[in-house]
Order: structure tokens, then C-alpha cells, then sequence
């Protein structure tokens, strides 16, 4: 899942840039997932919980805004919910996100409505509560969560932004998808397609 979302990110950063009001988040989210695939080169294997903690303590030393403090935050708060488990349903995968959700909240103001990458973050996790709710498998419960990431981000196209650097643009901002929200979005549809994909025998 972590290698899928690194490579949907990468495969889209200029896009990113094009984005950002600074021009930048395409290049911090390349050095963000140049982390993520060294960290996984380094950590244990099957080591779910120390993995994903690595990566977000990586994240949050990555330069450029918000953007590497809240993905490193948004890691470490998925951490924290896998505990000791090694395997998740879609349950246990629906109490990862909002762990990891209710992390980034305690970090940012910022809501739906405001243009940041929580546009994309709170109705994915909300959708993956839904289907798991509904017994959907955890891959079922993943596709759900990431159409609404990819939903949400669309959806900030015709918002003014209010957060970050962004909000200096006043008007300027409105007209095109939060980058924010889309690298989220990207990093939804990547962990959506690892598990749609048939589980490799090694």
C-alpha cells in the first residue's frame, strides 16, 4: 500500500507544483515519497506499527510548509491505532484512518470547506467507516474511501483557500483543485489499488 501511494504521487508531482500556490508541493511530495521508499528498504519486515511509525517520523522532518509535518503526523496517528496487530480488516483499517485523522486535527484548524488536504482526508475516512460499517472487505472499504478522497479534492476547485501559504492568493486561489487534497487523493487511490491488486506470493 505504502509503495502504491508513493508511486501514484510520483507519477503526478509536476501536476502537484502546477497546483501549489508556491509551485513547490510537487517537489516536497518527491522528497516525502523518496522517504517513504527508503524507509521501507529499512525497516523490518512485517513490522506494521514500527513501519509506519518510521515513515512518519521521516515525514516530519520533510522541508516545504505544512504539507511533510501533516502526512508525518497523519503516519504516526495510523500507528498508534495498528498497536500490536499485523493484519487489518476492514475495521480495523477504518479505526486506523480516523486515528489517523483525529492526529492531524489536533494540528491544523483547518475543516472541510477551507481548501487543505482535509477536504480529501475527512470524507475518505468517513466513507471507509461507512463501508466497513456495511461489511464490506477491506478492499471494497479502501476503493470506497478513495473515490471520496478523490471526491472531495474536486470539490475544492471552486473554494477561496483559507490555510497556508495559499490564502495570500485571496480569489487567485479559486478556479482549481487544492494540492493538498489532491496528494491526498493520490496517496488514497495508490493504498485503494495495492489492494485491489492480487497479493503477490513473496
Amino acid at each position: 500500500m505504502l509503495r502504491s501511494a508513493a508511486a501514484c504521487v510520483l507519477a503526478e508531482h509536476e501536476t502537484l507544483s502546477r497546483l501549489d500556490a508556491d509551485g513547490d508541493h510537487g517537489t516536497t511530495m518527491r522528497r516525502a515519497m523518496g522517504i517513504v521508499e527508503k524507509t521501507i528498504v529499512e525497516s523490518a519486515p512485517n513490522d506494521l506499527p514500527d513501519l509506519l511509525q518510521s515513515v512518519g517520523w521521516g515525514l516530519l522532518g520533510v522541508d516545504g510548509g505544512a504539507a511533510g509535518p501533516l502526512l508525518g503526523t497523519f503516519f504516526t496517528g495510523m500507528a498508534d491505532a495498528v498497536g500490536t496487530r499485523q493484519d487489518l480488516d476492514a475495521p480495523a483499517l477504518a479505526e486506523v484512518f480516523e486515528s489517523a485523522l483525529a492526529a492531524v486535527q489536533k494540528h491544523t484548524q483547518a475543516k472541510e470547506g477551507d481548501k487543505t488536504m482535509m477536504d480529501a482526508l475527512i470524507p475518505a475516512a468517513a466513507a471507509l467507516r461507512t463501508a466497513a460499517s456495511n461489511g464490506k472487505d477491506a478492499s471494497e472499504a479502501m476503493a470506497a474511501a478513495a473515490q471520496a478522497a478523490a471526491a472531495g479534492a474536486e470539490a475544492t476547485a471552486p473554494m477561496q483557500a483559507r490555510f497556508g501559504r495559499a490564502r495570500n492568493l485571496g480569489q487567485r486561489s479559486i478556479g482549481a483543485p487544492d494540492a493538498g487534497a489532491t496528494s491526498m487523493s493520490l496517496i488514497f487511490a495508490g493504498f485503494a489499488s495495492a489492494l485491489a491488486s492480487p497479493r503477490s506470493s513473496d
